[in-house]
């Protein structure tokens, strides 16, 4: 019971500061005797964070897996700066790729 009223507590406060949306806060021991139950909500979309020791430290966020995250990437820090064009008749060989 004493363990729970601190979870609550910890994600009432994160909510407040606007860190996590919707996540539940567990110790080791809560999270392997209610494994069932917490795949159960991660696999609804929740989010699940697990605490470790008597100091409550966060080891492990458990989120939803999806295929379909595509994340857009920046290529380099001149991105959108410059481009490079290559001619048509360029050509390296592996060996002179390798070795600049």
């Amino acid at each position: 019971m004493r363990l729970r009223k601190k979870n609550e507590a910890y994600l009432t406060s994160c909510q407040k500061h606007g860190s996590i949306d919707t996540m539940k806060a567990m110790a080791v021991g809560e999270f392997k005797t209610h494994f069932s139950d917490v795949l159960g909500e991660i696999m609804s979309g929740k989010k699940v964070e697990v605490l470790y020791g008597r100091a409550k430290k966060p080891v492990a966020i458990l989120v939803p897996y999806s295929k379909e995250k595509k994340i857009k990437r920046k290529i380099g820090i001149l991105e959108g700066k410059m481009s490079v064009k290559f001619a048509d008749d360029f050509e390296m060989t592996d060996e002179e790729l390798i070795n600049l």
